[in-house]
Formats: structure tokens, C-alpha cells, sequence
């Protein structure tokens, strides 16, 4: 099984490597991708948004020969269910690490700019529940591998036109919620949680982890991947 990987905000396809070992021993083909603009300055980045990001990894699936399973870390979670959007007939399953699927017009968030990039804003911009799990070893080790990101990419709104993107299966893998914390908090989302429950196959999986799993509990998460790629 043909597997993309996209990362969240500020990493590069080097986040992936963690499971992607795990996920080639158990016979699929991962493939992680770094996306446009990472790292670039703002001259080379400031034109890049969301549908680029998108585009890059509908790109992917076109190229495939099978339907792809796609995986998106945080962020990349707009990512990949803006490219299930776009080819629902050619995504097997889409796998949310940490995240949710987002809402039609919604955008991942606001964060400040520094010469006219994203960069990232240290361990410590973040809630306790997401990087509780991160020591300071995995803090000093992680912090090298982070990345500016395009200014637009964080607040561009995400396009989605395609009902029958519903019809693609999907895996929550949570940090911290499971099936049942999902669906009795999901009325609470309002437009996050009609698009969850538009969803006609949704499985969740609590992971036991922060926001950063790859990073802190790697071999849960390829456990955890591995499976929902073989459903």
C-alpha cells in the first residue's frame, strides 16, 4: 500500500522517520513529503498557500498506481483531507495524527510572522497537554528539525466541495481522546463536528500521548499506523 506522509506545521518529511521503518516491514510504501515552502524565505514563499500545499500531494496520488492511504500529522490534517477532496475515489483511508478533520472554510491557525515567515515558536507557546510528554532531551533533540513556514499557509481558509469525500474512511489517531470522548464532545464543534459526523466511516484511537507522538511514543504510533493502514 502506496502511504503519503504529511507532516505538521514547522517539520520537514525527517518527522516521519520515526515509523516509516515500521511501516515498510509491514509491507507498504511510505512516502513522506516536506512541503512547498518549508523553509524557504519569504521572497521564495510569501505566493504559497493552503491549495499549494494541497496540490502537492494530489500530485502524489495521481502518480500512484492504487488508492493511497494518507496520513497527515496536526496541521497536515487540512492537508490531507483537502487532497481527499480532490480524489475521493483515489484515497483507501485518511489517517489523522492528533487532529481533526477540518470544516469547509476554516483555516489551522494564526501565529506571528518574522520577516515575513512562520517560524516556529518554541516548545513552550504550546498547552501543557500537548507537550507534557516532551522531556527535555526530546526538546533539545526535535528543536533543529523545525522549519519557517509560508506566512499564508497557517490562515488560508481550506476548500472543500466534494460530498462524497464523507465516503472515505478515517482513523483518528488522538493523543488524548478516545471514540467515546469524541462523539459525546463533538456537538460542541460546531462546524468541526458536523464535518466529523457527515463522516459515514470514523473510527478514533486514543495514542496515550502529547501532540508530538512521533517524537515521544514512535513505536505506539507505528503500531498504531500499521493498523489502520491494514483495515
Amino acid at each position: 500500500m502506496d502511504i503519503i506522509l504529511v507532516p505538521g506545521l514547522w517539520l520537514d518529511a525527517s518527522s516521519w522517520d520515526p515509523v516509516v521503518h515500521a511501516l515498510r516491514v509491514a509491507g507498504h510504501r511510505p512516502l513522506a513529503l516536506t512541503m512547498p515552502g518549508v523553509g524557504e524565505p519569504a521572497v521564495a514563499s510569501s505566493d504559497i498557500g493552503m491549495a499549494d500545499w494541497i496540490d502537492a500531494v494530489v500530485r502524489r496520488i495521481d502518480e500512484a498506481e492504487q488508492p493511497v492511504v494518507l496520513v497527515g500529522h496536526s496541521g497536515g490534517g487540512n492537508v490531507v483531507w483537502g487532497a481527499a477532496d480532490a480524489r475521493p475515489e483515489r484515497v483507501r483511508r485518511v489517517v489523522f495524527v492528533d487532529t481533526i478533520p477540518p470544516a469547509p472554510g476554516r483555516e489551522i491557525s494564526d501565529f506571528p510572522l518574522v520577516d515575513g515567515v512562520v517560524p516556529f515558536p518554541g516548545w513552550d507557546f504550546f498547552p501543557e497537554e500537548d507537550v507534557y510528554d516532551i522531556d527535555d532531551e526530546t526538546r533539545a533533540r526535535t528543536l533543529p528539525l523545525t522549519r519557517t513556514i509560508p506566512a499564508r499557509v497557517p490562515g488560508d481558509a481550506i476548500q472543500l466541495t466534494r460530498d462524497s469525500r464523507h465516503g472515505v474512511p478515517v482513523t483518528m489517531l488522538m493523543g488524548s481522546y478516545d471514540q467515546a470522548k469524541v462523539d459525546a464532545e463533538s456537538g460542541e464543534w460546531g462546524a468541526y463536528g458536523e464535518e466529523y459526523r457527515a463522516i459515514a466511516n470514523a473510527e478514533v484511537v486514543r495514542i496515550g500521548s502529547g501532540h508530538w507522538p512521533q517524537f515521544t511514543v514512535p513505536d505506539r504510533l507505528s503500531e498504531l499506523l500499521v493498523a489502520a493502514v491494514d483495515r
